[in-house]
């Protein structure tokens, strides 16, 4: 069985767990309001980087 030789001294301890938190998520809100992830599509209204990617219901009713 595996056992430490020395203690891990408290500093170290904290170095190890200081990427363990839990981080809010970055939102991106665009020019309409809408709010997005960044890198990734925008559902609601189906632009990506300025692109109409996706024919969503708004665009094919007009």
């Amino acid at each position: 069985m595996a056992v430490p030789k020395k203690r891990t001294s408290k500093a170290k301890r904290n170095m190890r767990r200081s990427h363990d938190s839990i981080k809010a998520p970055n939102i991106v809100v665009e020019a309409d309001g809408s709010i997005r992830r960044p890198h990734r599509l925008n559902l609601e209204t189906g632009v990506y980087r300025g692109r109409q990617v996706i024919a969503n219901e708004a665009t094919e009713a007009e």
